[in-house]
């Protein structure tokens, strides 16, 4: 059977709506926010992926695009992704990491986690007073979380502070999780506990532990998005994400991710945070 010719029109007609039709699928592949909730608490991929997935819903509609999570569960495996830039956006909760991110250019910060703004670590001990002279640390044990957590990259930075530096200053332990660090002094298996995990703090001095030195303050589980956006899908995140309270949807996701809300972020705080933890 012989194929009439197209009329030049409708020849232009097709083309625009081929085109559209590209267009419309390039537009709506899937955002993915890649999630790091950290190495030293007990939380599985599938409890994370179910606290995420409602906020990555309100992320869709206010991008129009869909939204995706894909956990991170190793700071390696979030380091590589955010190196390569895997993941549009990326809510980090190490924040070596998070900072590493952005002190390459390959992320930026949109946003902060309200409530987690200034975390601090904790030296849990027996002692009566704070440390006043941190000569007598030295040579002490000293138990801490995985030693790439973010407990102890502030734990480093404090001692760096005090001149203990070197593999001999202090004699170090690591334990997996936060939840461990007391017993290994309650049970004098070291000196000092350092921990930032609020709910060992208070269950340690509610059982008549003590408290002889706290960090500076560190904001955590920073929301990062790569470079490669434009701003105008940055902002939209950025909106979203800091307006979650004011809608049904937003305070119903913000229940399910355990967060109360979010808040824009400081550079400034930023540039002086990667100085003294040495990223």
């Amino acid at each position: 059977m012989q194929r009439l010719p197209l009329h030049p029109s409708l020849r232009t007609t097709v083309r625009v709506a081929a085109g559209a039709l590209l267009a419309a699928s390039a537009s709506a592949h899937a955002f993915v926010i890649g999630v790091s909730e950290g190495v030293s608490y007990d939380v599985s991929d599938a409890q994370i992926t179910a606290r995420f997935e409602p906020i990555a819903e309100v992320l869709s509609k206010a991008l129009k695009q869909p939204v995706t999570v894909k956990v991170l569960n190793s700071y390696n495996g979030a380091r590589e992704a955010l190196k390569q830039q895997q993941v549009d956006l990326a809510f980090v909760h190490p924040s070596h990491v998070a900072l590493g991110a952005i002190k390459s250019g390959q992320y930026k910060a949109f946003a902060w986690t309200t409530g987690y703004t200034d975390y601090k670590v904790s030296f849990l001990c027996k002692e009566q007073q704070p440390i006043s002279d941190w000569k007598s640390v030295a040579g002490k044990q000293l138990v801490m979380p995985d030693a790439d957590s973010i407990t102890s990259v502030i734990t480093r930075a404090m001692l760096r502070e005090q001149g203990l530096q070197g593999a001999t200053a202090v004699k170090v332990t690591n334990t997996r999780f936060q939840e461990a660090v007391p017993f290994y002094v309650q049970n004098g298996f070291a000196a000092y506990g350092a921990t930032a995990a609020s709910s060992v703090v208070k269950t340690w001095k509610d059982g008549g532990g003590k408290i002889c030195a706290e960090s500076r303050a560190v904001p955590i589980k920073q929301w990062l998005a790569s470079s490669k956006l434009d701003a105008a899908t940055v902002s939209a995140a950025r909106d979203a994400l800091l307006g979650l309270a004011q809608t049904d949807a937003g305070k119903r996701a913000l229940a399910a991710s355990s967060y109360v809300g979010f808040v824009k972020p400081s550079a400034d705080v930023e540039a002086s945070l990667m100085n003294w933890l040495g990223i």
